[in-house]
């Protein structure tokens, strides 16, 4: 077999999270955010928010505005040896490829019937609502800060997952939505505590009725 049967046998390298990570940072190098920091501190805090989740999860996470901010297309992410699930999971949060993309609610309920892109698009809001950001977003447009949209998002993106999924992310890029979150589980929660009853094992080891 010559040299370049066998390469083109040979499986392609993975694509690794630390080589999106680089990729990342180069690719939105250049790049400002609305309060003009550098973009690549957003998209690296969103990947490392997920690290407790797989690598195609992470991997999407780091670059999940590249196919909205880049020329990098599709095909380019798949000849570096990007998954196709990673492939679709920043398609999905990508704005531009939705029904409506002048339809931030109608996006973000595209998202949130993806679970993977659920997780990275609520990485992306706890990121996008730190308070210090949100502070200085309301400063700058004190009659209709953007902001909004992000908290009226959380709930659909929070449906999408397990409860302790979002725990761990907003632990990670935003502890301080924790304290929101929580205050939301309350407010679903529709148990009669008052009038709870509960039941006590018998002697037999089976439930008794409750009193």
């Amino acid at each position: 077999m010559s040299d370049q049967q066998a390469a083109e046998q040979s499986p392609a390298p993975k694509f690794r999270v630390e080589t999106a990570k680089v990729l990342a940072e180069v690719a939105h190098n250049r790049q400002k955010d609305k309060l003009k920091r550098p973009y690549r501190e957003h998209v690296l805090a969103v990947g490392d928010a997920l690290a407790d989740f797989d690598d195609d999860v992470r991997i999407a996470g780091y670059l999940h505005d590249i196919a909205e901010d880049t020329p990098i297309t599709r095909q380019a992410l798949l000849d570096m040896g990007v998954s196709e699930r990673a492939v679709e999971i920043i398609e999905r949060v990508t704005n531009r490829l939705h029904s409506n993309p002048d339809d931030y609610q109608a996006g973000i309920r595209e998202i949130a019937e993806d679970h993977d892109a659920a997780l990275v698009k609520i990485a992306d809001n706890a990121h996008n609502s730190l308070p210090e950001r949100v502070k200085a977003l309301a400063e700058k447009w004190p009659d209709r800060p953007p902001v909004t949209r992000y908290r009226d998002a959380r709930a659909v993106l929070y449906a999408a997952v397990e409860v302790e999924e979002v725990r761990k992310i907003l632990a990670r890029v935003n502890p301080w939505l924790l304290e929101e979150l929580d205050e939301q589980l309350d407010e679903e929660d529709t148990t009669d505590y008052e009038n709870l009853s509960y039941e006590e094992p018998d002697a037999a080891g089976e439930a008794a009725p409750g009193r």
